[in-house]
């Protein structure tokens, strides 16, 4: 895939829909008003380990998303992904490697890193074929609130040295967020920001705007 085709699907608000914080029946609903807030990429994240329920809901989320003609991403598992008919993946630092993940789900797949705070990390990623790497946590998260806290600079690094989309990640606010944007950011990543609030459209479009 083209370093322009990346940066045109990974772009914008890329909404984590999380079912830590989303119940099961909520989790339609709201990424649906992110959808309509102007969220560009869904992702789907569950750690929980009820598996029959999540294949139905990342099932679900794939046909929302390919309605409306957004990237779907399947968070740590490239089996799920492939079954689901998911756009990719996103890998963690405990997840399996990028080559497995290209192997099962082939050349048009989106595959992104977690990069945490480390550089290095993210230039073995795109050596490796990664398609957009991720840092942070840029500021304090609920989320993860051990996470280690990534600089503004990084931001400024890799967009400059790495041919790939940059995504920043980690207690982003709208207020905050266009610090990163400023800095390099191809698209900020967002869990509680969004689908926490009162109104999650609304809440969507206040990050969407700072990519106008």
């Amino acid at each position: 895939m083209s370093p322009a085709k990346r940066r045109d699907r990974v772009h914008g608000l890329y909404a984590i829909a999380d079912t830590s914080v989303l119940a099961p029946d909520q989790l339609m609903s709201a990424v649906q008003q992110a959808i309509a807030g102007g969220a560009r990429v869904i992702q789907f994240r569950d750690k929980g380990n009820n598996s029959a329920l999540r294949l139905q809901q990342a099932l679900a989320l794939a046909g929302l998303c390919r309605k409306n003609d957004l990237v779907f991403i399947i968070n740590d598992d490239a089996a799920l992904a492939k079954a689901v008919g998911a756009d990719g993946v996103h890998l963690g630092r405990d997840d399996p490697g990028i080559k497995g993940a290209r192997e099962l789900l082939g050349s048009q797949a989106l595959i992104g890193v977690s990069c945490y705070n480390e550089i290095g990390r993210a230039r073995d990623a795109s050596r490796d074929g990664a398609d957009y790497v991720a840092f942070g946590s840029f500021y304090p998260s609920n989320i993860k609130p051990d996470a280690v806290r990534a600089s503004t600079e990084l931001l400024h690094q890799a967009s400059e040295e790495l041919d790939l989309p940059v995504v920043a990640i980690g207690g982003i606010t709208p207020e905050n967020g266009a610090e990163l944007v400023a800095a390099g950011a191809d698209a900020l990543a967002v869990i509680t920001g969004v689908f926490t609030a009162d109104d999650i459209s609304q809440a969507a479009k206040q990050y969407a705007t700072l990519f106008e």
